[in-house]
């Protein structure tokens, strides 16, 4: 990527006139029918974009998934592989290529299906699926396959169907076989890829077993070579297999390509994934249709602009690369990460990451601008806020976290400068540089905290001596920035932040929140000292349990007496006069914050 970096924005502008204007155009048929089944545990799914930009840079996709029955979840899964794969395609950056993101996304939803089979192991309830994917974009058709759902290619003017992807099974003898590969079967998924040149006239036929294994070829063909549209040909075929007397759900895509787009774009779509950085950006600068306003902040590995849109006025935040690292891969490789990350994550709490309407020249990622002020110049003006202002801030960073770990992605670097407070009250994080995504990073990198004054703050131990706490390590910056929002102060102090290894932070200890604010109740500090526990056996094991004692005084932290004995009759007076004790202390704490 850095090799081709010296090619300039006029050097493409001019290469992509020279493209006709003709675009990639397909007609899709897609059929699924639960047959003799109690119900259908098919999915089928496409999209085509609009947006001429997004036609030409992703290209058009669709999907098939047979749910394994025997799993007893695989309706489910199906359509989570379907939906997801479609959703997230179109969500990656531009500058990646077909095969990279369809990998990478796949790897993901086979490890997002892995872990839910596993919630229920005890109950063998398992998410697994097969998967046959297709991305048509320019000249090219880009596969993505596991399992023994099928793609064929008809040419046209030919009668001969020829099977482009391999089923996988295994033969157990005597006419028996089992799926030996699926989505959500193991924790990593070996996809098979391959892209195959499209030609106009091209037909594709995406179909599960419960079609092409009751449907003779030869009558395949002929429906397929028919004269009627590609829906009514869908719909044929599943009629077929049903006069085949098929025992499965029935479903298959059928795809026509009508036309193809000129040769020139396809060397065109080669080079935005070389997309050069842009120049250093003053205001009045314009880049892409966007208008620099001014610089909103610069570090040595980005910069952030306020820009306003040309065709719409609308203003927006630009995220720049800095030159710093032009020949540095990696570099590149998350900065691109970090656009697809913020458009897979949807939360009222979290900034938005604004698809690209036009052409690309540079590398660069659009998001939404949020007014307001980060929430550590907000702590520095609101020492000791009312408890009612104070968690629902807490509350709102969680549910944007929630929003990254549903998505299988751990921020690893939430701190106060990363959250903006608008003037209405809402939270926003802002950042998301250091994430880490399960099943796509190939292996855990450690956050680096060069420069970064005051990360090590919030980040957890663990992260900082290589070992990945995943949601727990979130949770440990969640309940610091609760500490500090609370009290003013850091759990441990400022010594935190010299801390260099294990034996250091081993030094350190606790500091009762209610020594610096001494209307926080006992069991108020204990749930905060539990947050940020070094020990990941002692810290909260996910976010709802924290929150739900913030919320509820948890009679554990009520028992100073190592030798209480807990019998019911105690366990009942420690019950009701916990609840006493809340009142009580709510009635003071309110007195005393205003």
């Amino acid at each position: 990527m850095g090799n081709d970096s010296d090619r300039s924005a006029t050097e493409n502008f001019e290469e992509n006139l020279l493209a006709t204007t003709s675009q990639l155009t397909l007609t899709i048929g897609q059929y699924s029918e639960r047959g003799v089944k109690e119900e259908n545990e098919d999915f089928v799914g496409s999209f085509t974009p609009e947006n001429i930009h997004q036609l030409e840079s992703k290209g058009i996709a669709i999907a098939l998934a047979d749910g394994v029955s025997s799993a007893e979840a695989g309706k489910v899964a199906s359509k989570t592989a379907v939906e997801q794969f479609i959703e997230d395609y179109f969500q990656t950056p531009d500058t990646w290529s077909v095969s990279h993101a369809g990998q990478k996304i796949l790897t993901s939803i086979n490890l997002k299906l892995y872990r839910k089979s596993h919630e229920f192991i005890h109950e063998e309830k398992g998410y697994l699926c097969t998967f046959s994917g297709m991305v048509f974009k320019s000249r090219v058709g880009h596969i993505f396959h596991a399992g023994d759902s099928r793609i064929y290619q008809l040419e046209e003017g030919e009668n001969f169907l020829r099977q482009i992807t391999r089923d996988h099974v295994a033969t157990l003898g005597k006419g028996r076989s089992i799926l030996a590969r699926a989505v959500g079967m193991d924790s990593s998924l070996a996809i098979d890829y391959s892209k195959i040149s499209l030609k106009a006239g091209d037909i594709f036929f995406i179909s599960t077993d419960g079609v092409h294994d009751f449907v003779a070829q030869e009558k395949i063909v002929d429906i397929l070579a028919s004269n009627v549209s590609e829906q009514e040909k869908a719909e044929a075929l599943v009629a077929a297999a049903k006069v085949g007397n098929s025992d499965d759900n029935m479903s298959c895509i059928v795809v026509k390509v009508e036309q193809l787009p000129s040769e020139s774009l396809n060397d065109y779509n080669a080079k935005l994934t070389r997309l050069p950085f842009p120049p250093e950006l003053e205001p009045g600068m314009k880049i892409d249709g966007f208008v620099i306003k001014k610089e909103i902040f610069a570090s040595s590995r980005s910069q952030l602009y306020l820009v306003e849109d040309e065709e719409t006025a609308e203003q927006m935040v630009m995220k720049t690369p800095s030159v710093n690292y032009e020949n540095d891969t990696s570099y590149i490789d998350r900065f691109i990460q970090e656009e697809w990350i913020g458009k897979r994550i949807d939360s009222p709490y979290v900034v938005k990451t604004l698809a690209q309407k036009r052409k690309r020249n540079f590398l660069y990622y659009i998001m939404e601008y949020v007014h307001g002020e980060t929430l550590e110049k907000w702590m520095k003006k609101n020492r000791f806020p009312r408890p009612k202002v104070a968690i629902q801030i807490v509350e709102k960073i969680a549910e944007g976290i929630q929003a990254f770990h549903s998505q299988e992605t751990i921020h690893q670097d939430l701190k106060p400068g990363n959250v903006m407070i608008t003037p209405e009250g809402s939270v926003k994080i802002v950042d998301f540089g250091s994430v880490y995504v399960a099943g796509v990073a190939e292996v855990f990198r450690p956050i680096e905290h060069v420069g970064a004054l005051g990360t090590a703050s919030y980040s957890d131990p663990q992260y900082l001596m290589g070992k990945n706490s995943g949601v727990q390590g979130d949770l440990y910056a969640l309940a610091t920035i609760a500490y500090e929002i609370f009290t003013g102060e850091l759990p441990y102090g400022p010594e935190i932040e010299e801390c260099q290894s294990a034996l250091d932070y081993d030094r350190l200890r606790y500091r009762s929140a209610n020594q610096f604010n001494p209307v926080i109740p006992l069991w108020f500090d204990r749930t905060l000292e539990r947050g940020v526990a070094f020990d990941l056996e002692k810290r909260y094991a996910s976010m709802d349990k924290f929150l739900k004692d913030l919320h509820h005084p948890n009679p554990d932290y009520l028992l100073d007496d190592p030798t209480y004995k807990k019998d019911k009759s105690q366990a009942l007076f420690w019950q009701v006069i916990s609840g006493f004790w809340l009142i009580t202390l709510l009635l003071v704490w309110f007195l005393f914050s205003n």
